[in-house]
């Protein structure tokens, strides 16, 4: 199936106040300082993967394209400004204009990436560069979370199928950006309408205990399904007996019955005893679903187990564990003026402790073994080397404020890039337990 963006909303019109004021009165002082327009150059990276992950995973960029091609300020979001004293006369002159007309430069969608990496660059004056940083931001740090959680997940499923179902764990517009992240991890199908509604990823979804419940007898709820949705469809077996609910879905749906869900239990024994029942009762082609408080290392605990696929929910839609990524958006050169001809300087914050940064507009490539592994993240700010400029990391993806057309693409090319370059990482990459960077960051 061909997963794009098909442009239906379900969110809002404007992304302009999706941000922090700070933004909004940085731009007013540079304004009336005569340096707003000063051409800059600010990049998106993180200083350190989550605790124990080995690497990350880029996800958002189609959402940051929307962001981006939206931020505008109407009518009504000037007023509210003027009304709350956010900002002066001649900076809400400024908004009401503000359409970015700059340049972006990232990691295509699927890609991983590692401490340093400069995950997105953006171009332009200070002005309509700074104004994008928390949107920016937002969308990367929780797609990217989530895409991190899906691949690991996928890692350790082993090709086996994956359903996420986190809608009713989260909030509701973030459940579609999780979806859709999830995808691009690995996961085959979500429940949640409006991520296919918005996305086109493939929806699932047959009934829940409750469903059951309704009815006099398991019999009768199952009878009822099968009658509704076929004999294809997937009956939940652990309401009451599993053993008795497994008989019963083959006496109801016959040996073509398409699968049963297990939510609760022991799910390594019961997947077993499940197994072994329906094969004996002649339903050898049907299916087992599992369900119940996944997260990756239960996962992998049941790669013993004839599981055929994995539902997941909480634990997918909050990063399992690590439900941001901490990236930043932080200015690394700036000119003196709008003059093109005017050079760029570096320029980083110095601290103390872990928050440096290093200045300079950034290229990143990733050379490869003799093998075809993946060997480090080099990362560089002035001439790209020879030997280099065929392993580039980075594309186009707006160009004078309009997003490149390559840009815009399936969610099925970021899945398949994802597979890709996931599977060009050292071996150690799939490895669940604690450990640093599968890749080191050298700066050249």
């Amino acid at each position: 199936m061909n997963s794009a963006d098909l442009g239906r909303r379900v969110g809002v019109p404007s992304t302009a106040l999706f941000t922090d004021q700070y933004e909004l009165t940085m731009v007013q002082a540079a304004l009336k300082a005569g340096t707003a327009d000063r051409r800059s150059v600010f990049e998106a990276f993180t200083r350190r993967l989550p605790e124990g992950r080995r690497y990350g995973v880029v996800a958002g960029i189609g959402r940051v394209l929307d962001a981006v091609e939206n931020f505008h300020f109407d009518d009504e979001m000037l007023t509210f400004l003027r009304d709350q004293n956010v900002v002066d006369g001649p900076t809400l002159a400024y908004l009401a204009d503000y359409r970015f007309s700059g340049d972006i430069w990232g990691y295509p969608e699927g890609e991983v990436y590692f401490p340093g990496s400069p995950i997105l660059r953006v171009e332009g004056s200070f002005a309509e560069c700074v104004l994008l940083e928390t949107v920016i931001l937002s969308i990367l740090n929780h797609d990217s979370a989530i895409a991190a959680a899906a691949s690991r997940m996928s890692a350790a499923a082993g090709g086996r199928g994956l359903i996420e179902m986190g809608a009713r764990r989260t909030h509701e517009l973030s459940a579609v950006a999780s979806a859709r992240a999830a995808y691009i991890g690995g996961f085959d199908t979500t429940s949640d309408l409006a991520a296919g509604f918005r996305y086109n990823i493939p929806t699932v979804g047959t009934s829940a205990h409750a469903f059951t419940l309704l009815h006099d007898s398991e019999r009768d709820a199952f009878r009822a399904q099968v009658d509704s949705l076929g004999r294809d469809t997937t009956l939940l077996v652990d309401t009451y007996d599993v053993t008795a609910a497994v008989r019963t879905a083959v006496e109801v749906a016959g040996t073509e019955l398409g699968a049963v869900r297990i939510d609760s239990g022991d799910l390594l024994l019961v997947a077993h005893r499940v197994r072994q029942q329906l094969d004996e009762l002649g339903a050898t082609g049907t299916k087992i679903v599992v369900t119940s408080d996944l997260d990756e290392y239960a996962i992998a605990s049941l790669a013993a187990a004839p599981v055929d696929a994995y539902g997941v929910g909480t634990q997918l839609v909050t990063g399992s564990g690590q439900p941001t990524c901490s990236m930043v958006y932080k200015l690394v050169a700036r000119a003196g003026s709008a003059d093109p001809a005017d050079p760029l300087r570096p320029v980083a914050k110095k601290s103390l402790g872990a928050k440096t940064s290093i200045g300079g507009r950034k290229w990143a490539a990733r050379p490869l073994d003799e093998d075809g592994v993946a060997e480090a993240e080099v990362i560089g700010t002035g001439p790209v080397p020879p030997e280099l400029a065929d392993r580039q990391l980075l594309v186009e993806l707006v160009r004078d404020g309009e997003v490149v057309a390559a840009a815009r693409e399936p969610l099925d090319a970021a899945r398949e890039r994802h597979i890709a370059a996931r599977a060009g990482l050292p071996m150690s990459a799939m490895q669940l337990s604690r450990g640093e960077p599968v890749l080191p960051t050298l700066y050249v």
